[in-house]
């Protein structure tokens, strides 16, 4: 009789090791996309933050460089008047 129990919960537990996991897996690679996804998402972020960093450092450059000329105009006109 436990010979018989036994064979029957060793079976149990071999068809339960066989269930279909397709829900599971389902979820599993819903939960990678997104995973990828977010991944994606922040590396574009991280490049526009770069662009736009980059966009007003060359901005201010920029102005600077505006500044020095209209400084050196200044001067220019300085001198020429001494």
């Amino acid at each position: 009789m436990k010979n018989v129990a036994l064979t029957v919960a060793v079976l149990s537990l071999g068809l339960a090791a066989c269930q279909d996991n397709a829900a599971d897996n389902n979820a599993s690679a819903v939960n990678t996309v997104e995973t990828e996804a977010e991944a994606d998402v922040n590396a574009a972020s991280n490049s526009a933050d770069a662009a736009l960093n980059a966009a007003g450092n060359e901005l201010d450059a920029a102005g600077n460089a505006v500044e020095n000329a209209g400084e050196a105009v200044e001067n220019a006109a300085d001198n020429a008047t001494n």
